[in-house]
């Protein structure tokens, strides 16, 4: 009777693991940006970033974009991120999307490049929506 429980509480428990999202890739980081997250974010960047911020453009070590990542949505009151596109690019990912702050709507970009076994955030601008 134990066997036969734990037989059916495993394959529970295995049937709905493969049912929940992993937040890895593109996926985590537009989940980042949906919550303004800049830690959350910054989880994906590769050692050297090119941020295009409208204030600063520049590329920054992993420690300066996540600072730089954190005072932008900060200053701005990021409300949400609205996915319009993501997509296969040459060895990585990209999304493109509408960051919705207090402060106004920006155009999102942020391309990634698989590194190792993992894909890296390698560029990140928002562009202001006029």
């Amino acid at each position: 009777m134990k066997t036969t429980f734990t037989t059916l509480l495993l394959s529970l428990l295995l049937i709905s693991s493969s049912f929940t999202e992993d937040q890895t890739g593109i996926d985590g980081v537009i989940g980042a940006l949906r919550t303004g997250n800049a830690n959350e974010l910054s989880k994906y960047f590769d050692d050297n970033v090119e941020l295009t911020l409208p204030v600063k453009s520049n590329s920054y070590s992993k420690a300066q974009a996540q600072v730089i990542v954190r005072d932008f949505f900060t200053n701005n009151g990021v409300k949400g991120f609205d996915l319009k596109h993501k997509g296969d690019a040459p060895g990585g990912h990209y999304c493109i999307g509408t960051l919705n702050t207090k402060s106004g709507a920006f155009r999102a970009h942020v391309f990634m490049k698989a590194k190792g076994n993992r894909e890296l955030v390698k560029e990140i601008r928002f562009q202001p929506i006029e």
